[in-house]
């Protein structure tokens, strides 16, 4: 079952969304999730820095 996460300092680099939410033990996360219809990318990160750099770095692979 997927955990439902409650994302605090949601912001948004181009199509990218980075968000910072706990896992389930608790540990600070960091998501980069990309909002364009059929890309479907998104990763966890540890540092907030890494998650941003992936955001501004992400290309769509679909135009």
């Amino acid at each position: 079952m997927p955990l439902n996460r409650r994302f605090r300092r949601v912001t948004r680099v181009g199509p990218v969304q980075v968000g910072t939410a706990n896992d389930h033990w608790g540990r600070e996360k960091h998501t980069a999730a990309c909002t364009a219809p059929r890309c479907g990318f998104s990763a966890d990160y540890d540092s907030r820095a890494a998650a941003e750099l992936a955001a501004r770095t992400h290309r769509c692979p679909v135009r």
